[in-house]
């Protein structure tokens, strides 16, 4: 009989550790991040455009460039000038979004809605996937306190030159070789779906509405090897002159423009502030981005580097 005893023991032994096991396996799955969690695991959450695939498109994701998850509330950047300080770090509420039924719904104010299956990556990133538009857009979170917002600045440098009805030259250097473009008072950079310039020589201290656009033509951003906070401007005239530049950003208003081959450099200040938001609101425009592809170049030195 011992033998038949130690048989029971061991089968009784058996159920119940399989039962502990399955209990604690229970437990583990009920204390798993929820969606809510996901979505809110950072303050910002970067939309990597370049990362974007589908044909297809959603409006919303393809106007901003960052995201955040507030309680219920939707906050969306859609300019660069005033990043980060437009109405608070996560930009301006555009409309809510729940979690509850596992999927992330959006409701936008201006009525549309959207919902998206949310993945969560392994690198600090989440997908968000629309299968009415059969498109996925990539999300990379940070926090207010080390977002790089330089970075996102150069990265999408040429939307930042959209945002002004005109850049306005505030000064020329002493240094450089007289040019063609020392002429040239103003510039504008269109967004209509092309790469354009205008540029005139009006006088300084015209009026926006009564500026002559003396020439037109085409324009391209290029990016240094090394150089995270430095791009070349080339402009291409339609009479087929080119001008090239090295192109810094000074502040959300400012840019700095050299001029390669005379040395000499120039001050541009943005007046007519573009806010993009609704297309709805008929005092502002919208613009969607799309995957910019740019030239990578070795910069040359300049004399007083």
């Amino acid at each position: 009989m011992k033998p038949i005893k130690l048989l029971l023991s061991l089968l009784v032994m058996t159920v119940f550790l399989t039962s502990c096991f399955v209990e604690d396996t229970h437990y583990i799955e009920e204390s798993t991040y929820t969606l809510e969690d996901v979505v809110t695991d950072y303050e910002i959450w970067y939309v990597d455009i370049h990362k974007k695939s589908g044909l297809n498109e959603v409006p919303f994701l393809s106007k901003a460039f960052t995201l955040s998850f507030v309680n219920g509330r939707l906050y969306a950047n859609n300019n660069l000038v005033g990043f980060g300080t437009s109405g608070s770090d996560y930009g301006r509420q555009i409309g809510t979004y729940n979690t509850y039924t596992g999927f992330l719904q959006v409701n936008l104010y201006d009525n549309g809605a959207y919902e998206f299956d949310v993945v969560q990556l392994s690198n600090g990133a989440i997908e968000l996937y629309n299968s009415y538009y059969d498109v996925t857009y990539v999300l990379e979170g940070y926090s207010t306190s080390t977002f790089d917002w330089d970075k996102i600045f150069y990265e999408n440098i040429e939307y930042f030159l959209q945002e002004y009805d005109v850049w306005a030259k505030t000064s020329t250097s002493v240094e450089g070789e007289l040019n063609t473009f020392d002429d040239e008072n103003f510039l504008n950079f269109d967004f209509q779906g092309v790469s354009v310039f205008l540029s005139s020589q009006s006088n300084s201290g015209t009026n926006i509405a009564n500026i002559i656009w003396d020439y037109e033509g085409g324009y391209s951003v290029a990016d240094y090897t090394n150089e995270n906070f430095l791009k070349e401007l080339t402009l291409y005239y339609d009479d087929g002159s080119i001008e090239v530049f090295e192109l810094a950003i000074l502040n959300d208003q400012e840019i700095e423009l050299y001029h390669i081959a005379s040395g000499t450099t120039y001050y541009f200040e943005g007046f007519g502030f573009i806010q993009y938001q609704n297309k709805t609101q008929s005092i502002q425009k919208s613009r969607k981005r799309t995957t910019i592809k740019r030239v990578q170049k070795v910069r040359t030195p300049r004399n007083n580097d």
